[in-house]
């Protein structure tokens, strides 16, 4: 069995599940395809609209795109930014609808928070979500199971900005761009110091050659 920390907790992870890109279907993904010059910023969202909306004008400024992971009962009040989020290019994925803790839920409780978010999303924007981040990064085989059978892949990081916790804009910067490798997903939240740092970390990507990509484009 291997052991993996995940932020401040220690997670499971049975041996029978490949934490690698292209591993089997009821795998998680810890990145992209390595082969490829792409890099991916993922954001977790539950609140802070104000600032999402600033970090999606970032990314115009840049002419580059990310990935929102957007929780359900945040969808549901902010219907317009997520409008604005598909309208910009940017992508729409899942993120559940309470921030539970997946790891501990009945396979019938992961498929009905991943459902009702889907079906948020899609009534509010039109979009079908097909990609699942566990909050915190808590998972089962469980979860994977439930994730699949809805039709999802379950995405996890290669890289984590921990800027839920620390609010500096220069640790943010360091942890998104140090030995950054083609294919790594970066997960960010939309934080006050995280949008002070975005500008420098996507000159840092560009500067160095990589493409700044959604999720999709970087793990398919």
């Amino acid at each position: 069995m291997l052991v993996v920390v995940v932020v401040g907790m220690v997670s499971f992870i049975p041996e029978s599940i490949s934490p690698i890109y292209g591993g089997s279907s009821i795998s998680a993904i810890y990145n992209g395809n390595r082969e490829n010059k792409n890099v991916s910023l993922m954001f977790n969202v539950y609140e802070n609209t104000d600032i999402v909306n600033s970090i999606i004008d970032t990314l115009e400024l840049y002419g580059v795109k990310a990935t929102f992971f957007v929780g359900g009962c945040w969808a549901d009040d902010n219907g317009e930014t997520l409008e604005r989020i598909v309208k910009t290019g940017n992508e729409i994925a899942n993120h559940g609808y309470f921030h539970k803790d997946h790891a501990k839920l009945s396979y019938e409780k992961n498929k009905e928070e991943i459902y009702l978010t889907e079906k948020i999303i899609q009534a509010l924007c039109g979009v079908k979500t097909n990609l699942f981040a566990p909050p915190s990064g808590s998972f089962s085989n469980t979860t994977l199971e439930a994730s699949f059978d809805l039709g999802y892949k379950t995405i996890m990081w290669s890289k984590d900005t921990i800027d839920w916790r620390d609010k500096s804009k220069d640790l943010v910067y360091k942890r998104a761009t140090k030995n950054i490798q083609n294919g790594d997903l970066i997960l960010m939240h939309p934080k006050e110091h995280t949008l002070l740092a975005l500008s420098s970390i996507l000159e840092y990507y560009i500067n160095n050659g990589f493409n700044v990509v959604t999720v999709s484009e970087n793990i398919g």
